[in-house]
C-alpha cells in the first residue's frame, strides 16, 4: 500500500504538547534527532530484554499485543538491507527505534556478572506510523494498511481534553545523591589507584541521584527541553519505564555509502550569564590539557572499535578538541568517521560498539569492569543509547547521558566524568553537579507543588 502523508491538524507544534496528547499509544517514542524531530508509536512488533529473558510482540488488530516469542535472537529480529528503497528524505522513514541500556550492552563484553535494573533493558519496536517536523507543520507517515484508522485515532486524541482525574507528576521526596560525597571521593581515589598500577587510563565514573515519583515523567518534558535545547534529545515509555532524555551526544550516525561518524564529548565548563566570565570559562576549556588528554584517549578507543568494521584506510579523524556550547555547559567534542566494509550489518556494529567509549574510559574492557566493582549500583538506561535505523541501514544513535529514568515509581538520574592520573578530587566531584544541577533544580520543584 503507498505511503500515506498527510498533515497534522493541531494547534500546538511543540513536541511535549503532542506527546502528552499520545501518551496512552502504545510505544511511544520521541526522538529529537539533530533538530529533525519525529514521534513514533504503536509498533508492528517489538522486542525487550528484562528480567534476563528476549521476548518478543505482535501488535493485534485491536491495538493490544501478544507474545510470539519467548526466547528470540536479537539479530533475527532487526533486518536492514542496504538496497532497500525508502525514503530520499533526511531522518527517521520507518523502520525500528528503540533503546540499548549500558548494563545490556557491557554485558556482552564481559566475563563478570553485571548486575540490571528491575526495568527492561533493551527495547527494539518496528515503526511504521510516525509524524515528523516538516517547515514548521507536523506530517504524518504510515505505510500501515490501517493508516486512516490510525490517522483518525491521532486526531481525535489531539483534540480530546485531559482527563482531570489524570494524575500529575509530583515527586514524594526530594532527587538526592546515592553517595556521600566521602563515598564518591573514596571511588575516585580507588579509581587513581588502578591508574597508578596500569589497569587504565581512564574511568568514567558516575554517580547515580535518586527519588520517589508519582505520575508520568512526560509531564516535565517540555520545561527540561526548553532549558537544554539538546540536539540528541528523546523520550520513549515502554510498559512501566519512562526515559525522558536531554542529551547533548551523538553516539554514532549511520550515513548512506556505508559511511559512519561519531563525536564524542569529553571535557566540561559550565555557562555563565555573565559574558566576560561565560567566555573565561570557554578559554579555560580550549587551553585544558587535562581535557585534551582524556579526549584523544576516547578518540582512539573509538577509532579502534571503528576499525574493526571499517574499509582499511577509511578512519579518520575529522575534528579534535573543539569546543560546543550548550545552554548549560561548555563541551569539548572530537569527530571521527569511517567507511564500513560491504556486508557489515550497521545494527552489527552498533552492539559492537556500545557503550561508547566516552561513558567508560579505556582500554574499554577494563574500564567496564572497574565502573561494575566501584559503582555499585546498575546504571540501566543511563549512558546507554536511543536512536534509530530506517530500513536500508541508515540511522542515528545518541549517548543516554543528561537523562532521567522512571520505573514504576523509583527515579534515577546519572553524573560524572572522566578520571585520569591528573585529575582533582574535588574538581570532579563538581563537574557531576554543573552537568545536571539545572536538571536537578527543575525536578525538585515538582516536589513543591505537583507541577512547576
Amino acid at each position: 500500500m503507498p505511503k500515506l502523508r498527510k498533515k497534522l491538524d493541531f494547534y500546538h507544534n511543540d513536541p511535549a504538547s503532542i506527546l502528552n496528547k499520545l501518551r496512552d499509544f502504545f510505544g511511544l517514542v520521541y526522538l529529537e534527532d539533530n533538530h529533525r524531530p519525529i514521534i513514533a508509536f504503536l509498533p508492528d512488533q517489538y522486542i525487550k530484554y528484562q528480567s534476563g529473558l528476549f521476548s518478543a510482540y505482535k501488535k493485534n488488530t485491536d491495538y493490544s499485543y501478544s507474545i510470539t516469542h519467548h526466547k528470540i535472537d536479537l539479530l533475527d529480529f532487526i533486518c536492514l538491507d542496504p538496497e532497500f528503497k525508502g525514503s530520499s528524505q533526511a531522518g527517521f522513514n520507518g523502520g525500528y527505534i528503540g533503546f540499548i541500556s549500558y548494563d545490556f550492552a557491557a554485558q556482552q563484553h564481559l566475563k563478570i556478572h553485571i548486575e540490571y535494573k528491575k526495568q527492561p533493558s533493551l527495547y527494539l519496536g518496528k515503526y511504521h506510523h510516525y509524524l515528523k517536523y516538516e517547515a514548521e507543520e507536523w506530517i504524518f507517515y504510515s505505510e500501515g494498511q490501517d493508516a486512516l484508522i490510525i490517522y483518525q485515532n491521532i486526531y481525535d486524541a489531539l483534540h480530546l481534553d485531559h482527563d482531570s482525574d489524570t494524575q500529575v507528576f509530583q515527586l514524594v521526596q526530594t532527587c538526592q545523591p546515592r553517595w556521600t560525597k566521602q563515598q564518591y571521593i573514596s571511588a575516585f581515589k580507588q579509581v587513581q589507584e588502578y591508574i597508578t598500577a596500569g589497569d587504565c587510563y581512564q574511568i568514567n565514573l558516575t554517580q547515580e541521584f535518586k527519588a520517589q515519583g508519582n505520575g508520568h515523567l512526560l509531564d516535565c518534558a517540555a520545561k527540561f527541553w526548553a532549558m537544554t535545547n539538546a540536539p540528541y534529545a528523546g523520550y520513549l515509555k515502554i510498559d512501566n519505564l519512562e526515559i525522558l532524555s536531554c542529551s547533548p551526544e551523538l553516539f554514532i550516525d549511520f550515513k548512506e555509502q556505508q559511511q559512519i561518524i561519531t563525536r564524542p564529548i569529553k571535557g566540561t565548563m559550565p555557562r555563565y550569564a555573565d559574558p566576560i566570565l561565560d567566555q573565561k570559562a570557554k578559554n579555560t576549556l580550549i587551553n585544558s590539557k587535562k581535557d585534551q588528554a582524556e579526549n584523544v584517549m576516547i578518540v582512539d578507543l573509538l577509532r579502534n572499535d571503528f576499525s574493526l568494521y571499517a574499509q582499511k584506510g577509511s578512519v579518520k579523524t575529522l575534528k579534535l578538541f573543539e569546543i560546543e556550547s550548550f545552554n548549560q555547559v561548555h563541551h569539548m567534542v572530537s569527530e571521527v568517521q569511517a567507511i564500513l566494509n560491504k556486508n557489515i550489518s550497521p545494527f552489527q556494529v552498533l552492539l559492537s560498539a556500545l557503550p561508547g567509549g566516552s561513558i567508560t574510559g579505556a582500554p574499554k574492557i577494563r574500564a567496564m569492569e572497574i565502573i561494575a566493582e566501584l559503582e555499585e549500583a546498575a546504571r540501566g538506561a543511563y549512558c546507554g543509547s536511543l536512536g534509530y535505523f530506517n530500513f536500508d541501514g541508515t540511522g542515528c544513535w545518541n549517548i543516554l547521558i543528561r537523562t532521567i529514568q522512571k520505573y514504576d515509581h523509583d527515579i534515577s538520574i546519572w553524573a560524572g566524568g572522566g578520571i585520569t592520573i591528573a585529575s582533582e578530587q574535588e574538581a570532579e566531584y563538581q563537574e557531576c553537579f554543573d552537568k545536571i544541577s539545572a536538571m536537578l533544580d527543575l525536578l525538585n520543584t515538582w516536589q513543591r507543588t505537583g507541577e512547576s
